[in-house]
């Protein structure tokens, strides 16, 4: 599956705004993340009716396996069993024998269970109301066209589905919070602000003028959240240590991001992020059923 552009609204051309802009910098208005989020919404509402099984196992692809529960099935290799986050990441590292090694001398099984299972177990109730579907998965302000460059700019098209694969619409939301409303490359600067939550308010809006979210959907995305870098880090990390060979590039990618970037929603700013939106969850329509 190639890179490929989504058309959004028909346009004579479109401005690539965010061309100088390094990767997962935030938007440059709440008016554009707005506009971002109810380009997500269309494109996850355009690819409903796509039942293309999930992709094979490869790498850098930003995938939904280790922590998806029963939707594990979705993704050739994976059994019932995956159920359990610890057997699903003993199946992820066994089709990747470099990346296991790698892991296993850093003991993955201590990290995971003290950082990324309690993320999961806070997961897990909601996961039977997320329903798969194809999804970009890098969806941020540079993987977009825009119609002018001015701040009242609509997204015109999505680019760079390398990453894409079948997931839900969660994953695919985290994701784009992910990477827009935190500046992970300002982690270093002390003080900085990381945080654009009037940027998170503005793209959720956006996403549900045209899908609306239940109560449940929004408790899963802010569960999913701290776990939704996960295995497209271990999938970099993997393509550095076999494609590369670099062992420098693949323990940034493994203490930088598949782990710092988790350990991080333990932080002050990310557990605000985190009660933000379980409040802005508070205030959504339970699913017939639905807990609390």
């Amino acid at each position: 599956m190639g890179d490929w552009t989504y058309e959004v609204h028909p346009v004579a051309q479109g401005v690539d705004v965010y061309e100088q802009a390094i990767s997962w910098t935030p938007f440059l208005s709440p008016k554009h993340a707005r506009a971002a989020g109810r380009a997500l919404a269309q494109l996850h509402q355009a690819v409903q009716s796509y039942r293309a099984p999930a992709r094979k196992m490869q790498q850098l692809v930003s995938s939904f396996t280790i922590f998806a529960g029963h939707q594990a099935t979705l993704h050739e290799g994976h059994s019932k069993a995956d159920d359990d986050p610890y057997e699903a990441m003993e199946a992820y590292l066994e089709q990747r024998p470099l990346l296991r090694k790698y892991a296993e001398e850093r003991n993955w099984r201590g990290s995971f269970h003290a950082l990324l299972v309690p993320f999961h177990r806070q997961l897990e109730p909601w996961l039977t109301y997320l329903e798969p579907i194809w999804t970009h998965n890098d969806f941020h302000a540079s993987n977009l066209i825009w119609s002018e460059d001015g701040v009242d700019a609509k997204v015109c098209g999505i680019i760079d589905f390398g990453l894409a694969d079948r997931t839900n619409a969660v994953h695919d939301l985290a994701t784009a919070i992910e990477r827009n409303i935190i500046e992970w490359l300002r982690m270093v600067e002390p003080g900085a602000a990381m945080l654009h939550l009037d940027h998170l308010d503005a793209l959720l809006a956006g996403y549900e003028e045209l899908s609306p979210l239940s109560y449940e959907e929004t408790r899963a995305l802010a569960a999913m959240l701290p776990l939704v870098h996960c295995e497209f880090a271990l999938s970099e990390t993997d393509y550095f240590l076999s494609v590369l060979l670099s062992r420098e590039k693949a323990y940034l990618a493994y203490e930088g991001y598949f782990l710092a970037h988790a350990e991080w929603f333990r932080g002050a700013e990310g557990r605000r992020l985190l009660e933000h939106l379980e409040r802005w969850a508070e205030d959504r329509p339970r699913v017939r059923g639905g807990q609390r």
